[in-house]
């Protein structure tokens, strides 16, 4: 695959995007699968405009979500099968019915798990092949050529993979598993109509996707992404192009990425995915890079780089190790690839996940390049008035959240702090903190200097324990939480709306 995009080309992809954190702003964090409407998963039908509208309608200028990329068996969304492809399981299967290419009975029967969707694109793309007319044909064979750079390999490596009972890339046959032309060729032939079913699902993915975000920023509801800084070691990416990453000739890891032990696990988090080999990628001027972030600001108005510290240095741990507390740091060369970036695209809307063990060398990255960082509510209160992420130590230039989708939600977490914290809390609030938890920290994040604040959908509906949306270092129950819209009452909006007024974040509809 040719990994050569023109800067010129890229430049083009941001030119004209609007700045979503010129002014102030307020948004929720609700992650695609987590909208109500079918029984198994949200998606991009109708229940994510009812979304936008309810966003716009109380002021409420950003949905930020997390990845949506294709999943792995455990559903987790910060281990992708692909950076660049979307996840089938969030296609409406009612948009394929407006467009005939799905009879709505089918689309009623089987929508109750993967099997069943699975059987109803597999007709829908029947049905495209024979019954489309020209212009959508045009369209759909446009969007191959665009995206072949990517796309190619990721329905070549889709297919292998579902003939190989869905075992990682590195447990193929060794021709597979090492990309012998002689075998893919053989694939590309045998296999061609599957090959081009999963081109045709991200074809109706991403004409889905556009449509949704077209509508949201017509509505002056920006969309805000999150990018996992590493790739997961079962990826299209790390098959296709293992020259990148460090795993041995055959796929298996040289070291793999995660974290020392820090507020989430006393031994820290062992991740399983491979680290990059920055010195070749710094050789081609970071193409790979380059490509990954042209299509983040195709999908998104504003994307968080999750683990943003290991731009400056990464958490290396032994292959063979079983916890993370044996690794070592290790520099990274996040100042020549943030300007790359830079010099790539016109504007480089980003976010920082700037959390855990953070030296004043990645203060000074993420400052250099003008990135907002990230003020967690919830870590704020250990006790001394110089904790960063205190409210009154808040900066201009940040993201400020109650807790995000790997913390409790915010009730719960409160419900669970000992005497002396909760007086600790209440204290620092004073008389803001009569209208109780939730709202106590709510209001805060809203009344802060930070130019975003961010709310998790399940503190809106101020939802204790039991709703949590993921637990790290955990692999059972997370990624399925849902809310429903009886739970969205008059009083939620018309609060919301009315402090977004008090604290200048309310904003006006974008232009029709």
């Amino acid at each position: 695959m040719n990994h050569n995009p023109d800067i010129a080309v890229l430049k083009q992809v941001h030119e004209n995007k609007q700045d979503v954190l010129e002014r102030r702003r307020a948004g929720i964090l609700l992650h695609l699968s987590s909208l109500p409407g079918r029984p198994d998963n949200g998606d991009l039908g109708h229940d994510a405009y009812r979304f936008v509208e309810f966003l716009a309608d109380t002021g409420i200028s950003v949905w930020q979500m997390l990845p949506i990329g294709p999943t792995h068996e455990d559903a987790s969304p910060y281990q992708c099968l692909s950076v660049h492809a979307g996840n089938p399981a969030f296609i409406s299967l009612d948009w394929l019915v407006d467009k005939h290419w799905l009879e709505i009975d089918m689309c009623r029967k089987q929508r109750e798990n993967k099997a069943q969707r699975h059987d109803c694109l597999l007709k829908a793309f029947d049905t495209f092949q024979q019954w489309s007319d020209p212009e959508i044909v045009h369209q759909f064979e446009t969007f191959q050529q665009e995206n072949s750079e990517w796309l190619d390999d990721f329905a070549l490596y889709c297919t292998i993979r579902q003939i190989s009972n869905n075992r990682p890339w590195y447990e193929w046959s060794p021709e597979l598993r090492q990309g012998d032309q002689d075998a893919l060729n053989k694939i590309r032939s045998e296999y061609k109509e599957k090959i081009l079913q999963y081109k045709f699902e991200q074809y109706v993915f991403f004409r889905q996707w556009h449509e949704l975000k077209d509508y949201a920023n017509r509505r002056g509801v920006w969309l805000f992404g999150d990018m996992p800084i590493f790739v997961a070691h079962d990826s299209a990416e790390v098959w296709a192009h293992r020259e990148y990453f460090a795993v041995d000739p055959d796929g298996e890891l040289e070291t793999q990425a995660g974290v020392p032990p820090d507020y989430y696990s006393k031994t820290g988090q062992r991740w399983g995915n491979p680290h990059y080999r920055w010195d070749y990628m710094q050789t081609d001027g970071f193409k790979w890079w380059l490509q990954r972030m042209r299509t983040q600001l195709e999908l998104f108005d504003l994307v968080r780089v999750d683990h943003f510290r290991g731009f400056e240095a990464y958490w290396e741990i032994p292959a063979g190790d079983m916890t993370a507390e044996n690794g070592r740091w290790v520099k990274a060369p996040g100042d020549r690839l943030l300007e790359f970036l830079n010099m790539a695209f016109d504007s480089l809307p980003l976010v920082a996940e700037d959390l855990g063990v953070i030296t004043p060398e990645v203060v000074q990255l993420r400052q250099r390049f003008n990135l907002p960082g990230m003020k967690i509510l919830q870590f704020a209160f250990s006790g001394e008035n110089s904790n960063p992420y205190l409210p009154h130590n808040h900066e201009d230039l940040s993201v400020v959240y109650t807790g995000t989708h790997d913390n409790d939600t915010t009730l719960a977490w409160y419900e669970s702090l000992s005497d002396e914290s909760k007086a600790y809390i209440n204290e620092y609030f004073g008389d803001t903190n009569a209208e109780g938890m939730p709202w106590t920290l709510i209001r805060s994040a809203l009344g802060s200097v930070s130019r975003l604040a961010i709310l998790p959908m399940q503190d809106i509906l101020s939802l204790g324990q039991g709703h949590r949306m993921n637990k790290p270092g955990t692999t059972e129950g997370n990624w399925s939480w849902r809310f429903q819209w009886e739970q969205v009452t008059p009083e939620i909006r018309q609060r919301l709306y009315h402090m977004l007024n008090l604290y200048g974040r309310k904003t006006i509809p974008g232009p029709d």
